[in-house]
């Protein structure tokens, strides 16, 4: 474990603010990649950084610090999604499950799509496996786990956002 870890965990916030500036960028970026929305990504930026505050004593130094806050950041992620449905599902009626369903965002007419705003337009779910997978390096065992799902599931999704991605940027 290095020091700047061992001195964060032993209560000194300085040598964590070193570490949140060691590691904000990488954190926002994947948690932009995985919401598309860049005022959610920071906030659950700042989330995981509260977390990981709070849980700092959990780290045992088994892997990089990094690799544990990445971990960290997509479970934060995931546990927002989670709780945002599970708020949806409160809010709209069930008599018309079509109001529990995301429109599909198309682009306006005339924009040139890059690879990132065509990642942004997957739907949620195919979104988080290709970033996970294509991205982040994680396998599907590891993205089943993280995620809840079947390990077929995530193929399956990343197949279809990958699918989904080249038709995209053939437009």
């Amino acid at each position: 474990m290095t020091d700047l870890v061992a001195r964060a965990r032993d209560g000194d916030e300085s040598a964590f603010g070193d570490l949140y500036r060691a590691h904000a960028g990488r954190v926002y970026a994947l948690c932009l990649r995985l919401e598309a929305d860049a005022a959610r990504a920071e906030e659950l930026t700042q989330d995981v950084f509260v977390r990981a505050w709070e849980r700092l004593g959990s780290f045992r130094g088994d892997s990089a610090f990094g690799t544990w806050l990445y971990r960290l950041a997509v479970n934060v992620v995931l546990s927002d999604r989670r709780a945002a449905w599970r708020r949806t599902r409160r809010v709209f009626s069930a008599e018309d499950p079509a109001v529990l369903e995301r429109p599909h965002e198309t682009p306006g007419p005339g924009l040139a799509l890059d690879l990132e705003q065509a990642i942004a337009t997957l739907p949620p779910g195919a979104r988080a496996i290709f970033v996970l997978h294509d991205v982040e390096g994680y396998q599907h065992g590891e993205i089943a786990a993280l995620m809840g799902v079947a390990e077929g599931t995530s193929k399956t999704q990343l197949f279809r956002a990958r699918r989904l991605l080249r038709v995209a940027l053939e437009r």
